[in-house]
């Protein structure tokens, strides 16, 4: 039953539009569906390690030091900045987007970007320790728990951004005309800064 009320509670946190969608989305209409699950996959190993990492309580060392904590909003902040202002750059040049799956350091990259902005986040970890322990009964054994909430979080995210993407490959010959990339481009670049802006400024 536990794990059901997690799933529904899951599905209502993946719907919820943030960093990681920001990303999956960017990639899919940069190159392809390959690169949109390449972030996607890329994210979700961060929401698994930031998961592992509430279940042996190696996240409340990062809850603990508001040094680290503020490293990590600032590094996270900067990449984000970075990514958007690549994205703003990008749509300004008005260069083609290269074609689906054309190399495999595209996806690399895709899935670094993934990953990275996932484990940048301070917030991600704050919120796995928040959120996971909600769901554990009592006299469950905790930390075995923890990771198996950890593994379904992760495979309900996996179903939703996939969805995300078909949708987003479906449509990807009206999203790919030139003026329609480089207003999205825009628009990522402008999302992407202003999360990581929130991300500098915010406190916990």
């Amino acid at each position: 039953m536990y794990l059901l009320a997690f799933a529904g509670a899951c599905i209502l946190v993946a719907m919820v539009p943030g960093v990681s969608t920001a990303i999956i989305l960017r990639q899919t209409l940069r190159a392809g569906r390959g690169s949109g699950l390449a972030a996607t996959l890329g994210n979700e190993t961060g929401i698994l390690l930031w998961g592992l990492a509430a279940a042996f309580g190696l996240s409340a060392l990062l809850v603990a030091s508001q040094l680290a904590y503020d490293i990590m909003r600032v590094v996270g902040a900067v990449v984000l900045v970075v990514m958007g202002a690549q994205a703003l750059w990008q749509a300004r040049r008005g260069a083609p987007a290269p074609p689906e799956g054309a190399t495999v350091a595209g996806w690399r990259g895709s899935y670094l970007a993934g990953i990275g902005t996932c484990l940048a986040n301070p917030k991600a970890a704050v919120f796995a320790m928040s959120f996971l322990p909600q769901f554990v009964p009592a006299g469950q054994n905790v930390p075995a728990t923890l990771v198996t909430l950890a593994v379904v979080w992760v495979l309900i995210d996996l179903l939703w951004y996939g969805a995300l993407i078909w949708a987003v490959a479906k449509a990807k010959e009206w999203l790919g005309r030139p003026a329609v990339r480089r207003r999205l481009e825009q628009i990522s670049g402008v999302v992407l800064i202003g999360l990581g802006v929130r991300l500098v400024v915010e406190s916990r």
